[in-house]
This record gives C-alpha cells, sequence and structure tokens, in this order.
C-alpha cells in the first residue's frame, strides 16, 4: 500500500527541504533530506519483507534523531509504519529487537560523544515509540483473534457438511441395498419362472416395479436435502419411514422366500429413534437376503429398562471370517445407534446364523 509512504514522506520531507534551503546543501543537510526519503521508501517493500525493513527503517530513524540532537524537526514517522507493519505480519521478533538495538545504540552513542540531548526529547520519543508498539501489539491480537474466528467458523461448517455427507450417504445406502436387493431376487424369480409359470413371473415384475417405485422416492426424497431455495417441486418428499412400516418391510423379505417373524411391543418413539430402529431392520434383513441363505429369521422389538432393544436373527450360515460385519452396511448401523446415545452389535445367533442387536435409550435415560 502506498499510503504510509506518502504519509511519511508529506511528515519528514518538509522539514529536510526547508533545512536544505535555509542552510544550502551541506552534508548535513544532504544526509537529512536522504534520510527523510530513505525511510518512507523502504516502506515499499514492507509486505514482503517486514522484518528487514523495520530494521533498516530503525537505522534510519536513529541516525536521523541522531543527527538532529535529539530536538526539533519532524518526527520519523517511516518507523511507526514499519514498526505496526512488522508486528501484524508476523515479525514481532524483528520489530522488538530492531528497534531495541538501534534505540540502545543511538543514546549510546549520544551521550559516549557527549552530545547535549535534552531528556524530555528522550523521554517523548521513547514513549512515543512504545505507544507505536502498544498499537501494533493490539492489531496484531485482533488478527488473530479474527483469524481464529474464522478458522473455527470454517471447520464448524466443513464439520457439518461432512456429518451431513456421511448422513446422506448412509441413507441412500440402506434405501438402496435393500431396494435392489429385493429387484435382483425377483428378476432371478422372474427370469426362472418366465416359461413355466408367467403368473408368477408378472408377479414378480410386478414387485420390482413396485419396489422401484418406492426406492426412486425415498431416493429422491434423501436428494431432497440437498436443494434449497432451487428445490426440485417435481422431487416427490416422501414422509420418512417409521415403526409402522415394519409389517410391510417384514411383508417384502417374507415374499423373496424368507420366512420373517416381527415381534414387536413397541408403538410410539420419537421420530429419530423410529427412523433408526427401521433402517437398522431393513440393513440387517437386506444382509439376510443378499448373504445370509437363511430360510427364516426374526425381528424383536421390545422395552427394556428404558430403553428400545431391537434383535434381529437368521439361521443362515452366520459370521464368515474376523472381519464380517465390519462392512459398510453394519458400519451404518452402528452409527445410526451410536448417534442416539446406543450401541449396536453383531454375533452368533441361536438360530445358528447372525445376530444384529441395537439398544438405544429413551430420551429420559439418557
Amino acid at each position: 500500500m502506498l499510503f504510509p509512504v506518502i504519509v511519511s514522506l508529506v511528515i519528514q520531507l518538509p522539514g529536510s527541504l526547508y533545512g536544505l534551503v535555509a542552510h544550502g546543501a551541506t552534508p548535513r543537510e544532504l544526509l537529512g533530506l536522504a534520510l527523510a526519503l530513505a525511510g518512507p521508501l523502504a516502506l515499499l517493500a514492507a509486505r514482503r519483507f517486514p522484518g528487514p525493513v523495520v530494521l533498516a527503517v530503525s537505522v534510519f530513524a536513529g541516525l536521523d534523531f541522531f543527527l538532529s540532537q535529539g530536538m526539533g524537526g519532524p518526527p520519523y514517522f517511516a518507523l511507526a509504519f514499519a514498526i505496526v507493519g512488522a508486528l501484524v505480519r508476523k515479525a514481532r521478533a524483528w520489530a522488538w529487537l530492531s528497534v531495541g538495538a538501534v534505540w540502545a545504540v543511538t543514546l549510546g552513542a549520544g551521550l559516549s560523544l557527549g552530545r547535549d540531548w535534552h531528556p524530555v526529547g528522550v523521554a517523548v520519543t521513547t514513549l512515543g515509540i512504545l505507544l507505536v508498539f502498544g498499537v501494533g501489539e493490539g492489531m496484531r491480537g485482533r488478527r488473530e483473534m479474527l483469524a481464529e474466528y474464522r478458522r473455527t467458523v470454517a471447520q464448524r461448517r466443513q464439520t457439518e457438511a461432512q456429518a451431513e455427507r456421511v448422513r446422506i450417504a448412509r441413507e441412500l445406502h440402506d434405501v438402496l441395498a435393500h431396494s435392489l436387493s429385493q429387484i435382483n431376487v425377483q428378476a432371478g424369480v422372474g427370469l426362472h419362472l418366465m416359461e413355466k409359470q408367467p403368473d408368477k413371473a408378472a408377479e414378480a415384475l410386478a414387485s420390482i416395479k413396485e419396489t422401484s417405485k418406492t426406492a426412486l422416492d425415498e431416493v429422491r426424497s434423501v436428494l431432497g436435502v440437498l436443494r434449497s431455495t432451487d428445490r426440485d417441486p417435481d422431487a416427490p418428499l416422501v414422509p420418512e419411514p417409521d415403526l409402522s412400516r415394519l409389517p410391510g418391510l417384514v411383508a417384502s423379505v417374507t415374499s423373496q422366500g424368507i420366512d420373517v417373524t416381527l415381534d414387536s411391543d413397541v408403538t410410539t418413539a420419537p421420530q429419530s429413534v423410529q427412523l433408526a430402529l427401521y433402517r437398522i431392520v431393513q440393513e440387517s434383513l437386506t444382509n439376510i437376503v443378499r448373504h445370509s441363505s437363511a430360510g427364516r429369521a426374526t425381528v424383536s422389538l421390545r422395552m427394556e429398562d428404558g430403553d428400545y432393544v431391537l434383535t434381529v436373527d437368521d439361521d443362515g450360515v452366520g459370521l464368515q471370517g474376523e472381519s464380517a460385519g465390519d462392512g459398510r452396511g453394519i458400519l451404518g448401523m452402528r452409527e445410526r445407534a451410536e448417534l442416539l446415545g446406543g450401541s449396536l452389535t453383531h454375533s452368533t445367533s441361536p438360530l445358528g446364523g447372525t445376530r444384529v442387536s441395537a439398544r438405544i435409550p429413551t430420551k429420559e435415560s439418557r
């Protein structure tokens, strides 16, 4: 910025020019004019080299003070801009060490050479330097606070955006995994029965149509949260699934050849809890259809000690390997439970296959 340069020149240069006119082109007046120009011009590099600039301007200011006998003449204003610039541009050590060392050397040289400096002039100059440092430190502190605030806001926004991406990814996974598994099974049934039992094949195709429509509506509902003022009016936002839809979910899996029994005594719960329990059942049944080769499964939902306790068992092949159950489906179910203060585990089922157990506390017991 040219503002510090211009202000420094306006304050310092007229006095030097006056001395040059009044006393002639003596070495002292020419040196004074050079110093009056050198300090402001050095400020042109302050943005890029704040440390070396404050050192150079300190030397110029010390020479100017020594030359003026510590009294008279305008203040060396370029030094104030150099100090403040160094402090706010993270050259704090440069500023304090440079100004302190040059000021000490200037006073020491003056005393050793017998300069008759008035104590008031020295004290005023020292207080002026300290005042400039106070202003610079205050500006530096405010800048750091503003930068920290901006970093905090940016981090909070990033965290919120990441949490929203994870939530949307979890919803899409649960919706698509379940629906596509059903479509895959029904398509296989339709192909197998197309020639021998065309009526059954037609039922499979009808089931595929209904499943794909439901999945499409749910996917568009999830994607709808990504739109704000420009939301597509044609994108239907269907209600979030709740416990009342569990019988339909169980029936859709039963239609694929797996005998699923639902046993629940929970009819009401907060919407967030109902959504989590529904999605956990949905993902568990999807895993049973896709991986377990099971013929029977049970879904149990109970209230125990103030907690919602969900258990899904099957008689399939069970857990396979040490990392079984650590896929995205299980991870999504566990996240849903933990976000509500609960937990989710998977183990061997009494039926011989896999058991998924989720426990979510009520709001009162959290």
